[in-house]
C-alpha cells in the first residue's frame, strides 16, 4: 500500500536533459508528501538535487520502497538488471522514446504519485533471462530484461549457428541472427523481426531468427524453463552477443551460449487502469485506441 512507501529513489538518464526539470518536479513532490528522497550521483548532478546521493542503482534499489526511472526502455532496462535481486518496485516515467516499459508520461506524474500514495497501484513480476557459456574461450555469465541477441558484425555474411531446447536438436540456422526473447521482450526487437507478441504472464521464451535463409524458419515459442543452447559453428564472420542491445561481447567458432529463465525478476509498477493490452492499442495505434 502507499502509505508503506516510506522513501523513494530517483534515477534519470543522465544523457537526456529534458528529464532535470521532471526529476526536480518530482523530487518537490515527493519531499511535500513527508517521504525521504533519495537518488543516484549521476541524477543529483544532471537535477542539481540536495539528498543522499548513493553510487549507482543497485545501492539505490536496496535502499528505497520505490525507484522512480526517467527516461525510455533504455534506461529501464539498464536500471533492471542493475538491480537484479532487489524486490524494489520500478516505476518509470517517460522520457522521448516508444516506452513499452515506462508507465506514466510526464505531464502525468503529479497525478500518479497522489494515486501511488492512495495505494492505487499494482505490482508486476517480469523474469530476467541468464545467458552463461564462452565468448572467446572465456566464460560468461549475463542477464537480460528484453532478450539475447546473437548476430554477425559488420561484414553482409551470414552466420550459422546450431540450436538445441534441453539438449535436443531444434536446427541449424543461416541467418542475420537469432533473437531469443522473454515474454517483455516480444515488443522489441522480436517483434521488427516478425516474432509473436506474447503477454507479460505467459511462461515462455521466443526463439526469432533475423533473416534466415531457409524461408520457413519461423519464430518458435518454448517453455520458459528450457535450456536453449546456441553454438557458433560460422568461422571468419564476426559474431557477436547482445544483452538488452546495451552489453556486447564477441563470440568464435566453438562458442556456445545457454539462455534460461534467471531467478531474479524485475518488479514493475503499474497504476491502476493500467493494462498491457491497453499499452498495445495506444503504442501500436491499433484500432480501438483513443491515442
Amino acid at each position: 500500500m502507499g502509505d508503506k512507501i516510506g522513501s523513494v529513489g530517483l534515477l534519470a538518464n543522465s544523457g537526456k536533459l529534458s528529464s532535470r526539470a521532471l526529476v526536480q518536479s518530482a523530487a518537490r513532490l515527493i519531499q511535500r508528501s513527508g517521504r525521504k528522497l533519495f537518488c543516484d550521483q549521476a541524477t543529483a548532478s544532471l537535477a542539481g538535487l540536495r539528498c543522499p546521493a548513493l553510487e549507482n542503482a543497485a545501492a539505490l534499489a536496496r535502499e528505497v520502497d520505490l525507484l522512480l526511472v526517467f527516461g525510455g526502455d533504455g534506461t529501464m532496462l539498464r536500471v533492471a538488471r542493475d538491480a537484479a535481486g532487489s524486490k524494489t518496485p520500478i516505476l518509470g516515467v517517460k522520457v522521448g522514446g516508444l516506452g513499452f516499459l515506462t508507465a506514466v508520461q510526464g505531464p502525468q506524474l503529479g497525478a500518479a504519485l497522489k494515486q501511488i500514495w492512495a495505494g492505487e497501484y499494482l505490482l508486476e513480476s517480469r523474469p530476467l533471462v541468464e545467458a552463461t557459456g564462452s565468448a572467446q574461450g572465456k566464460p560468461i555469465r549475463e542477464l537480460a530484461l528484453n532478450d539475447f541477441v546473437i548476430s554477425r558484425g559488420a561484414t553482409s555474411r551470414l552466420i550459422e549457428l546450431a540450436v538445441t531446447v534441453d539438449a535436443e536438436e531444434l536446427t541449424r540456422y543461416r541467418c542475420d541472427g537469432l533473437i531469443l526473447s522473454s515474454p517483455t521482450g516480444s515488443t522489441a526487437y522480436s517483434l521488427a523481426a516478425g516474432g509473436a507478441i506474447v503477454s507479460p504472464q505467459a511462461e515462455v521464451m521466443t526463439i526469432t531468427p533475423i533473416c534466415p535463409h531457409t524461408l520457413s524458419n519461423r519464430s518458435v515459442i518454448v517453455p520458459m524453463d528450457a535450456v536453449v543452447q546456441v553454438t557458433v559453428l560460422s568461422e571468419r564472420v564476426d559474431t557477436i552477443l547482445t544483452a538488452d542491445g546495451q552489453v556486447q561481447l564477441p563470440l568464435s567458432t566453438g562458442d556456445f551460449v545457454q539462455v534460461r529463465k534467471s531467478r531474479f525478476a524485475a518488479r514493475l509498477l503499474r497504476l491502476r487502469g493500467s493494462s498491457f493490452y491497453r499499452t498495445l492499442r495506444q503504442k501500436l495505434h491499433w484500432s480501438g485506441s483513443h491515442v
